[in-house]
């Protein structure tokens, strides 16, 4: 990446908070020493493989493994009876509430397969091979039931019902006839007909989004030994062990204290790898066999058997004065949760309205499930979806009015002591600051020239989360300092925990050696994921090290006789107030440590609740091809609040990531389905991720309005960059060709048809 393109926007300076020093795990992943999930091999290791259906929505009406179970080289076979029973409640299971009967029928389906993909049976042998030649030797009989795909289908009274005891709730109250639909959010501020009837141009439409995946290199994978002492150890490839131990104890059915969960290296996750789907099978089938089982999931598994995001269907009506004030909004917000409730509806209804103040406004959103994998959660869930209905309708009020589409944001913009519509009201917050650089940056006013080229933008949000982190910090008698943390690093996020108790204790970030631990060896940890883990690990991190500063300011005062109170600690030297010749560095003191009282360390755990929220503006060009209907993305420009970059770079590669992600849902990506409700293009062959030939460099603009609830003002940098993209290639596609779609993926065929439909039209 060329990083003159690079921009920081800064505000208070750190002495390692805010620079580049080379991330701690670069070396072993750069060479290939890294340990991930599918290179770990063990004694007696057996593999699995699991069989799965191949139809969308059907009854289980039988399966014999007996087949399977007499191939040679087979070691054992399980089904979902091989499972404990799961009651139909919720359980808490530290990063919300879930069905536990969902949860184990979607491991292993129960009575019916609600997907093409639904894990029906699991195989150990000694070998991949054989395991796949066992697989065909399960005979399942099924009956075939009619599939819903999208969801306006599924919540129609007469489509067909994949739970018959899912009933719709409401403010609390469940209906009495069973639908498709889990829940119904509501929230309402003002008058919204009356906002409407004061404005002077209201523009109201219908936006699809297709269903797309996160496309983590690394497929999912999982290792489990149940030893004969009832200990059950996994290995796999996790945003989050701590959720993996969870909920293996639920659906299993055995305490946490007997389960170890060890995360390998990751290779990609982005929200997909929160959820899990082979760790139980793996765990059942070692228990059969008394060996070490591991899984690994093909491509087409992971396209078609773990979760991808929603599609959904949003209907958004906006009005404005002529003068471009906001009077009125209302959003119908239907979100596809896959096979089970839980669509990122809650995110949805939180960000389609979040970067605007809004006195009139109301929004329904609806939890749908349809025949396709469980939804799981993809960066920014449910923001995508939201902002590329919120920005183009805006952007089409511009036009109308004839206002510039930054002021037009900026007179309406979010800002400090703004109710969003869902209740909460804004701490601090830089969206005026992201507009305002967005405005003055060149991008913005840059000439684009030739024919079919467009330039559009587009504003998303993501509140982020906090949840609970722990963190240890040892000295060693070197001066360096060993941290050991839970959070699983997709992005550098070791090396932005460590620079965090670096600048606390004052030493440089190459003398804090962080590394990962696995459940047993560290507290409490919630997932890598939410935009959460540089701001709340990281403040376990800050925590930890400041008790370590406290502990090496009593380890002075007892060697200088002296008390506390005159002792002061203060960029890495501790220090007498009013004796200069009594000094210790930080290395002079840790080599002192183990002659008087032994080394020092010290332990934080933290749920921190001020996370701030972050907004982020995309500009991006866009040249159409009026014969392919191809979209060449010329330039982007990603202008996103940091709060504080503790790692410039890795920010910096998160806006540029989280860019990518957004382009290819908006020109390539969707999970393409036949009459059958089957997905045909389970392959990278097929489903189309965009690459580096089909991308320009990626300008960054980094803002940083220090976040108020975290001590270096982090903010979560990890996700809303996903979310402008969409709306902002819509709209630039219409500045270059006069048309705007509706629907995403925008491929070649619906720039065509969009362009042959106008001239249709023109022609008449």
């Amino acid at each position: 990446m060329d990083s003159s393109s690079n921009v920081v926007l800064s505000t208070q300076e750190y002495n390692v908070v805010g620079t580049r020093p080379i991330r701690h795990d670069g070396t072993d992943k750069v060479t290939g020493r890294a340990v991930y999930g599918g290179d770990f091999q063990t004694a007696g290791l057996l593999h699995g493989k699991v069989l799965r259906s191949p139809h969308a929505h059907a009854r289980i009406k039988s399966i014999d493994i007996s087949k399977a179970l007499a191939h040679p080289g087979v070691r054992a076979v399980v089904t979902a009876k091989d499972l404990p029973y799961a009651p139909d409640k919720l359980a808490d299971l530290g990063e919300g509430a879930a069905n536990l009967k969902y949860l184990s029928n979607n491991v292993l389906a129960y009575d019916k397969v609600l997907y093409k993909g639904h894990a029906v049976a699991g195989v150990a042998a000694v070998s991949p091979h054989v395991a796949e030649e066992a697989l065909s030797l399960i005979e399942v009989e099924y009956e075939v039931l009619p599939a819903v795909t999208n969801a306006p289908d599924g919540m129609k009274d007469d489509a067909p019902l994949l739970h018959d005891d899912l009933f719709t709730t409401f403010l609390g109250e469940k209906a009495e006839v069973p639908s498709n639909v889990a829940n119904h959010i509501q929230y309402v501020v003002g008058d919204v007909e009356k906002g409407f009837q004061e404005a002077d141009v209201i523009v109201e439409r219908e936006y699809n989004m297709a269903t797309v995946h996160q496309g983590y290199i690394e497929p999912t994978n999982a290792t489990a030994l149940w030893n004969a002492d009832g200990k059950l150890t996994i290995w796999c490839s996790t945003q989050g062990a701590f959720v993996v131990r969870s909920v293996a104890s639920e659906i299993l059915r055995i305490p946490v204290s007997d389960i170890k969960v060890v995360p390998m290296e990751i290779g990609g996750g982005f929200g997909g790898k929160i959820t899990i789907y082979v760790e139980p099978v793996a765990a059942l089938l070692s228990r059969k066999t008394g060996r070490p089982v591991k899984l690994i999931m093909s491509r087409a598994e992971v396209f078609e058997g773990t979760g991808p995001t929603c599609g959904s269907y949003v209907r958004l009506k906006m009005g404005a004065t002529k003068d471009g004030r906001i009077t009125a909004a209302q959003a119908y917000m239907a979100y596809e949760a896959g096979a089970y409730p839980g669509a990122p509806i809650p995110q949805g209804t939180m960000c389609v309205f979040a970067p605007y103040n809004l006195e009139n406004g109301r929004i329904d959103g609806y939890d749908v499930v349809v025949n396709k994998p469980k939804t799981s959660a993809y960066r920014a869930p449910g923001s995508p979806n939201a902002a590329f209905a919120t920005e183009t309708v805006i952007d089409e009020i511009c036009e109308k009015i004839g206002m510039d589409p930054v002021e037009f944001r900026l007179r309406n913009a979010s800002k400090e002591g703004t109710r969003r519509m869902d209740g909460p009201t804004y701490p601090r917050i830089g969206l005026v600051e992201v507009l305002e650089a967005t405005k003055g940056h060149p991008h913005y006013s840059a000439p684009l020239g030739g024919p079919y080229r467009g330039r559009g933008i587009g504003t998303g949000f993501w509140g982020g989360i906090g949840l609970q982190s722990s963190c240890n910090i040892s000295v060693n008698p070197d001066g360096t300092v060993t941290l050991v943390e839970g959070s699983t690093d997709i992005g550098g996020t070791r090396a932005a925990v460590a620079m965090q108790a670096a600048e606390v204790l004052g030493i440089a970030a190459e003398d804090v050696h962080p590394s990962v631990a696995d459940t047993d060896s560290i507290g409490y940890t919630a997932v890598t994921g939410g935009s959460r883990t540089a701001f709340a690990t990281g403040y376990a991190a800050y925590e930890a090290a400041q008790e370590v500063t406290q502990k090496m300011r009593e380890r002075a005062a007892t060697i200088w006789e002296a008390s506390l109170d005159d002792v002061e600690y203060a960029e890495g030297v501790i220090s007498h107030k009013s004796d200069p010749e009594l000094r210790f560095t930080f290395k002079e003191l840790a080599a002192r440590l183990p002659g008087t009282g032994g080394l020092i360390t010290a332990t934080a755990t933290v749920n921190p609740r001020g996370v701030g929220g972050a907004f982020a503006t995309g500009i991006v060009d866009v040249e159409v091809d009026p014969d392919t209907g191809k979209v060449t993305i010329l330039r982007y420009t990603v202008v996103q609040d940091a709060g504080k970059a503790v790692h410039p770079s890795y920010v910096e590669g998160q806006m540029q990531g989280g860019a990518v992600q957004g382009i290819g849902w908006a020109l390539n990506e969707e999970y393409f389905f036949n009459d059958n409700a089957e997905m045909v293009n389970s392959s990278f062959l097929d489903y189309r991720m965009p690459t580096t030939l089909d991308l320009p460099m990626m300008d960054t603009v980094i803002v940083e309005v220090a976040n108020p609830g975290h001590p270096y003002g982090v903010r979560g940098t990890g996700e809303v960059p996903i979310v402008p993209p969409l709306p902002a290639i819509s709209n630039a596609i219409y500045r270059a060709i006069g048309v705007r779609l509706l629907s995403t993926p925008m491929s070649p065929g619906k720039v065509l048809e969009a362009l042959w439909e106008k001239d249709e039209r023109e022609k008449s």
